[in-house]
C-alpha cells in the first residue's frame, strides 16, 4: 500500500508540473509582440521663433519724373543712393508673414528739361518706412520665395535748398510691391533677395529767386537688396 501511494503521489506531481509548464508556454505563446522601446534622441529640434530679422545692402533707384506746376515743361530728377537696411519679419502661420524694413539715404533733387540751368536745387534726407504682408512658399525645400504688398510712410527731413534758398518736401504715403526669396542654410542662417516697388509721390514746396513754386515729385523707387537672414 506504501508504495502504491508513494506511485500515485510522484504521478501527481509529474501531472501538475506538465500542467504548470505547458499553461506558461501557451500564455507566451498567446502575448502579443511589444513594439521594442526607441532610444531616446539626445537632442530634439525646437520649434523656431516666428521672429525673423535680416540685414540688406540696398539700392535705391528713383524714377526720374516730376514737375513744378508754375513752369511748363519742366522736369525733376534724383540721386541714386546704397544705403544698409534692417528688417523685422513676424511669421503669424508659416505661409503668412508681415515685414517692416527700416533704412534711410539722402536724395539730391535737380532741375531738367525746362529748368535744367537750375542744376541741383537742393537735397533732402528720406525715411522710408515700410510695411508688407507676405505669402511664403514653403514646398521648395531651402529655396523659399514670397511674394508681398503693403503700405509706406515716407518722413523727409534735414532738407537744404542749392539752387534755391529752401526746400520742403512733404511726408506721404505710398503703396508697396515685392518679390524675393531666402535660401537656409540651415534651420536658422539663410541668404536674402529682395525687391521692392514704392508707389511715392510727395508735394513739394521750394523758393528760388524770391518766389515760391509747389510741384510733385515722382519718385517711385526701386529698392533692390541682398543680404543675410536669421530665423531666432
Amino acid at each position: 500500500m506504501t508504495i502504491d501511494r508513494t506511485a500515485r503521489r510522484t504521478a501527481l506531481a509529474a501531472t501538475a508540473t506538465l500542467l504548470l509548464f505547458g499553461s506558461a508556454a501557451t500564455a507566451a505563446d498567446l502575448a502579443p509582440l511589444q513594439e521594442p522601446v526607441p532610444e531616446t534622441q539626445g537632442e530634439t529640434l525646437e520649434a523656431l521663433s516666428p521672429w525673423q530679422v535680416r540685414v540688406r545692402g540696398l539700392g535705391v533707384i528713383t524714377n526720374d519724373s516730376g514737375s513744378v506746376d508754375q513752369i511748363s515743361g519742366s522736369g525733376l530728377s534724383y540721386s541714386d543712393s546704397v544705403i544698409p537696411e534692417l528688417d523685422i519679419s513676424y511669421y503669424f502661420t508659416d505661409n503668412f508673414a508681415a515685414e517692416l524694413i527700416l533704412g534711410t539715404t539722402s536724395a539730391n533733387v535737380y532741375g531738367e528739361d525746362a529748368i535744367a540751368g537750375l542744376g541741383k536745387i537742393g537735397k533732402t534726407w528720406v525715411l522710408p518706412p515700410t510695411l508688407t504682408m507676405q505669402y511664403h512658399f514653403t514646398d521648395f525645400g531651402a529655396f523659399k520665395p514670397y511674394v508681398g504688398a503693403g503700405i509706406n510712410y515716407t518722413v523727409f527731413y534735414n532738407q537744404s535748398g542749392s539752387a534755391a534758398s529752401d526746400l520742403d518736401v512733404k511726408d506721404t504715403f505710398g503703396t508697396a510691391l515685392q518679390v524675393g526669396f531666402d535660401y537656409m542654410l540651415n534651420d536658422h542662417w539663410g541668404l536674402n533677395f529682395d525687391a521692392k516697388k514704392l508707389f511715392l509721390r510727395p508735394e513739394f514746396e521750394t523758393t528760388i529767386g524770391g518766389t515760391t513754386y509747389t510741384g510733385k515729385a515722382k519718385l517711385d523707387p526701386w529698392l533692390i537688396g541682398a543680404g543675410v537672414t536669421y530665423r531666432f
